[in-house]
């Protein structure tokens, strides 16, 4: 079974702690989620009217609290479109959030590499619940570049080279825990990539030894991808390269699978060499 909390909707959410007793704790949930909503929202924003009808509070409720938030920084809102966006306090927490969670930092130096090495675009995904979310496009410097992923974009496990190498990293059991998580979202919005499309597709990678995509988002983006798999052997990132078609033949594939590989197992080891667990048992092994 999957040893994370599926995601719950953000109606749910804000009516979750409807006790009495727990007004405070209930208004930080609900100013927690409505962060959460902006940020899902994207570059583009979110409107007043969109965070209302998602969270299920009335107007002047999420008016109050977006205020609050956009006061300590942690939201802002553009006087003109009057949508909101993560705040500048939502970047400098992020930054020192990444020290404990460091996969990302960690992995900028591979992503050079591979974009150079390859020319192509280079990616790093990572999982959250059932999708995966990209966290770093890192571009090569060949001049015909895909644009089908960018950092920020979220998509259900499975969809995707980083996507779908990082659920052919799970166990069966929770990678069909992952589908029927995704089977709504699947059908409605990326009707290419079915339960039993996707079953098959991690089989192929796990035959193959690598994820790919062949143009299944768009026609013409092709992509290739490989697990990071962390100290405890569980899928905690992807490693990808994407391309046009015609630079992701079968034989290039296996020119840049090994690469990918490589990089990931660099990673790996970075990871472990971070993870206080790890740093004890050394520590343990080496004392007298």
């Amino acid at each position: 079974m999957l040893e994370y909390e599926k995601s719950i909707s953000a109606k749910i959410a804000v009516q979750g702690i409807s006790n009495p007793s727990s007004h405070g704790a209930q208004a930080i949930d609900r100013a927690a989620t409505l962060l959460l909503l902006v940020g899902r929202a994207g570059p583009s924003g979110a409107r007043l009217s969109e965070l209302v009808e998602q969270c299920s509070l009335s107007k002047p409720t999420v008016r109050r609290m977006l205020l609050a938030l956009a006061r300590a920084g942690l939201l802002d809102q553009d006087h003109e479109t009057r949508r909101y966006y993560l705040g500048p306090e939502i970047h400098v927490l992020g930054t020192l959030a990444s020290a404990r969670f460091g996969i990302h930092s960690i992995s900028v130096r591979s992503l050079v590499r591979l974009s150079q090495r390859t020319g192509d675009t280079a990616f790093l995904s990572v999982p959250r619940d059932v999708y995966s979310i990209c966290v770093h496009r890192e571009e090569g410097p060949f001049p015909i570049r895909v644009h089908a992923l960018h950092a920020g974009d979220r998509h259900p496990l499975g969809v995707g080279a980083g996507g779908l190498a990082l659920l052919a990293a799970l166990p069966d059991d929770e990678v069909e825990d992952v589908l029927a998580a995704n089977a709504d979202v699947l059908a409605e919005k990326y009707p290419p990539f079915s339960p039993s499309v996707l079953r098959n597709l991690v089989q192929d990678t796990r035959e193959r030894g690598y994820a790919l995509n062949p143009g299944m988002l768009l026609p013409d983006s092709w992509a290739i991808g490989v697990p990071i798999h962390g100290p405890d052997g569980r899928p905690v990132g992807a490693l990808s390269i994407a391309a046009t078609a015609s630079r992701l033949s079968r034989e290039r594939q296996l020119e840049i699978a090994p690469l990918l590989r490589k990089e990931a197992s660099s990673i790996e080891t970075k990871l472990a060499e971070t993870d206080p667990a790890e740093k004890q048992a050394r520590v343990r092994r080496i004392s007298p």
